[in-house]
């Protein structure tokens, strides 16, 4: 989506102070901007619409942000209009629950949170035989699984089978040749398969036989795999982080009781309920340590292992929300663990900045695991540890959990905020180009590429700690002046709801 400036009507931005060039014909710290991206945004073509389901993420990775954007301007501007854009949409996110659609996710089960699909989860393909009975399921775990085929031809010898496993999304080919359904043959599908694991598609399989003996042979051609239904706790969390927020608000706030108290109460107990889906994925430690894990044999490619950092706290965002909006111990105590189990992945570089991986250091993708220690079900091993360095776009997420700790009291002192806010003014910021356009590298530490605009246009989401660093204000905002950013996404809406919000925090 393009905007013309005669569709618009604003003069360029002087930000020669800043020292970055702009060829902006809008001012991203005013109401006039949000108020046409949220007009248009709605109106578009693009995914993240409240009227959405969250089955390919469009909800927790669009919508969520909008909401949370409406949250800001209020804070910024006190206009009961941003409250009533956040009810409206609200409303309409709450019908896609899976309990008002009468969907299911992996279990069967119809619960009142968001499932989603591929690119994400697991996909299956049952091979049967001529007359239909079920036979072998088999699973990739590589990303858009739907993508994927699983092909069978004849073997070799007598009674058996090759199989191919192939993703047409990035072109990946797994090959098993002379394969057989006999568990006494040394060629036994299921333990040929997982024997080869890892293979470029990530495959791994299961008999389903209720007795598995003797020998079958599957129907021959190609079977679609299906990516199974799961509910992310990263995606509850961006979900209701805007709903709680704004029950906590109201609730806070006496004057809004005669307008908004029972769509506060209302929404105060969605955030509950969903949330609630994923305390079987909760896991404490008599240290004080607090996390979410993926159970084995849920279908996703790491099950058994502990959840990312962002998608821990993801949630914890919420419950710091409800903390205060309840006075609930339970989860005043989530969040005081999460804050304990994020601040030990936290280390303190040279420019008295943090920096953390995104994977915590006590868990199994990060340490790494092999196909004796039994951890996962879709993944048997993978022993080189993922070791990544946290993201921009991710950091934001853990960045904005430790602020909301830290106001609500929970976890965090101002310390820490100050050390968050030097991570994106000394690591983050990068040099400028020729263009002589602001840009910021990928990764927390300062590495990565800055050409990555999935990153840099992230960057004022990391403005909650601008009151302890203005850089964050500053180059944030020259990022999106020296591109004329337009709303093509619902991130970009928060973006600027938040350049508005310390902008007027200043005034």
């Amino acid at each position: 989506m393009h905007l013309s400036r005669r569709q618009f009507g604003l003069g360029a931005l002087a930000v020669g102070a800043l020292g970055f060039s702009s060829s902006s014909a809008y001012d991203y710290t005013s109401r006039e901007t949000f108020d046409l991206f949220d007009r248009l945004f709605h109106s578009g073509t693009g995914i993240g619409k409240p009227t959405d389901n969250n089955e390919h993420g469009a909800l927790a990775w669009g919508q969520s942000y909008v909401l949370m954007g409406f949250m800001r301007m209020w804070e910024a501007y006190k206009d009961t209009h941003y409250l009533d854009r956040l009810v409206e949409n609200v409303e309409q996110v709450l019908a896609n629950r899976d309990s008002a659609r009468g969907v299911t996710d992996h279990r069967g089960k119809s619960l009142p949170a968001w499932r989603a699909l591929h690119p994400y989860t697991v996909g299956f393909a049952t091979l049967k035989d001529a007359d239909g009975t079920p036979l072998l399921q088999v699973r990739t775990a590589l990303a858009y699984a739907d993508q994927a085929v699983a092909t069978v031809t004849t073997g070799s010898a007598e009674g058996s089978f090759s199989l191919e496993v192939k993703n047409n999304w990035n072109n990946t080919v797994a090959r098993f040749a002379d394969l057989s359904l006999d568990p006494a043959s040394a060629n036994y599908a299921v333990k040929r398969i997982y024997d080869a694991y890892p293979t470029p598609t990530m495959v791994t399989a299961r008999d389903l036989r209720e007795s598995p003996s003797g020998n079958a042979t599957p129907a021959q051609g190609p079977t679609s795999f299906v990516s199974q239904p799961v509910i992310f706790s990263v995606h509850t969390g961006m979900i209701t982080y805007p709903m709680a927020t704004f029950a906590r608000t109201v609730l806070a706030n006496p004057s809004l009781w005669s307008r908004y108290k029972s769509k506060a109460l209302e929404f105060l107990k969605a955030a509950k309920d969903a949330a609630a889906v994923h305390d079987e994925e909760w896991r404490q430690t008599e240290d004080g340590r607090g996390y979410y894990v993926w159970n084995k044999g849920t279908p996703l490619a790491y099950d058994g292992a502990e959840q990312p950092i962002n998608q821990s706290v993801s949630l914890g965002q919420t419950f710091a929300e409800l903390a205060a909006a309840t006075g609930d111990h339970r989860y005043r105590d989530r969040v005081r663990r999460m804050g304990h189990t994020f601040s030990l992945d936290l280390t303190v570089d040279a420019d008295d900045a943090y920096v953390w991986p995104y994977w915590p250091k006590f868990g199994k993708l990060y340490q790494g695991f092999a196909k004796t220690d039994n951890v996962s079900e879709f993944t048997p091993s993978y022993t080189a540890g993922a070791r990544q360095i946290e993201d921009l776009s991710h950091g934001a997420i853990d960045v904005e959990f430790a602020v909301a700790a830290f106001r609500h009291k929970l976890s965090f002192i101002g310390d820490d905020m100050a050390r968050f806010a030097r991570t994106y003014s000394k690591n983050l910021v990068a040099p400028t180009g020729a263009d002589g356009i602001a840009t910021a590298y990928a990764r927390v530490n300062g590495s990565g590429a800055t050409n990555s605009a999935g990153q840099y246009m992230q960057a004022p989401r990391w403005m909650a700690v601008a009151p302890w660093d203005e850089t964050v204000f500053t180059h944030s905002r020259a990022i999106y002046d020296g591109r004329a950013t337009q709303p093509q996404q619902g991130s970009y809406l928060l973006c600027v709801a938040y350049l508005n919000w310390h902008a007027r925090r200043g005034a």
